[in-house]
């Protein structure tokens, strides 16, 4: 009522007409979607610059520094493989194992620092959003390029352990950036998810460990995805394999690994039509999602 209320008795303008006379908003108003990624454009350099620092920055303070963006992923494959391929014989199952592994663990890692630290994107950096206006999602968006770069150190080192265990180079290499392409918009899109979550619900960054580590029992990081279907009605199976970081592990595998394409999850093309799926549906919908949050960002 009270935008119609005459503000200018001289003009006979309401306090909303004089507004648009003048053009004046209201303060912290959203704008519309195609204005809010327009903006969001506009700070792509500075969201490059940012990523990089966060990288530069992240592992300073330790001996070894960036080296460590390689060494952690190694060190969970190597546990990871005492535990299943050697005590529990996976090995046995899976023809050229230790490939196999490496590539399920750098991939899904990916999705899950992705999906850990959006948790944080927006509690973590309460004094940037309340001292500078920038679209917030640049936030996740960073902590997206954040875990790219360190994909990209660590992709070098798997294609190394793929060659020395006897898989060959094959034109399927070449489909490996276009699997990064739609993993890095599926990242995106849940990392602006868990961005909104994560500002709303404050403990949600302690439940984060144990879904992931659920989330990486089912995606067939560590072992066949059969093993899983023998306990699982149809209609389960059925599901799991519509899991994104189960279809996009696959994807890799299925670039990168030779010994593998008799044991896909499904067709390639089903996993290339999946994968498409996740990112365009994670990453449109992870977007609309967090742009409707915009103006609870930094409050109370």
């Amino acid at each position: 009522m009270a935008n119609t209320a005459v503000a200018d008795p001289e003009s006979g303008l309401t306090r909303a007409e004089l507004a648009g006379r003048y053009g004046l908003r209201v303060a912290g108003e959203r704008p519309a979607l195609g204005e809010y990624a327009r903006r969001l454009w506009a700070y792509r350099h500075f969201m490059t610059a940012y990523s990089r620092a966060k990288v530069a920055s992240s592992l300073s303070n330790t001996q070894l520094g960036q080296l460590w963006q390689v060494l952690t992923p190694l060190t969970n494959a190597a546990v990871y493989f005492l535990i299943f391929g050697l005590i529990l014989a996976q090995h046995k199952n899976v023809p050229n194992f230790i490939a196999y592994l490496c590539t399920g663990v750098f991939i899904f890692i990916f999705t899950q620092t992705a999906a850990t630290n959006g948790v944080s994107a927006i509690t973590g950096n309460l004094g940037l959003i309340r001292a500078l206006q920038f679209p917030r999602a640049a936030l996740p968006i960073t902590v997206t390029l954040v875990q790219l770069q360190q994909l990209l150190m660590s992709m070098v080192v798997l294609a190394a352990i793929v060659l020395i265990t006897g898989e060959p180079i094959t034109f399927r290499w070449l489909l490996l950036p276009l699997m990064l392409l739609l993993q890095t918009i599926f990242n995106v899109g849940l990392s602006m998810v868990m961005a909104r979550l994560g500002s709303k619900v404050t403990d949600l960054k302690q439940i984060m460990p144990f879904v992931m580590r659920t989330w990486l029992y089912a995606s067939g990081v560590l072992y066949p995805v059969a093993l899983i279907r023998e306990h699982l009605p149809p209609w389960a199976a059925n599901i799991l394999e519509w899991n994104p970081p189960l279809v996009f592990i696959e994807l890799a595998r299925y670039a990168l690994l030779d010994s593998h394409q008799a044991n896909l999850v499904s067709s390639p093309l089903k996993l290339w039509a999946l994968g498409l799926f996740w990112a365009v549906v994670m990453g449109v919908g992870g977007f609309v999602y967090f742009w409707r949050g915009e103006k609870e960002y930094g409050r109370g």
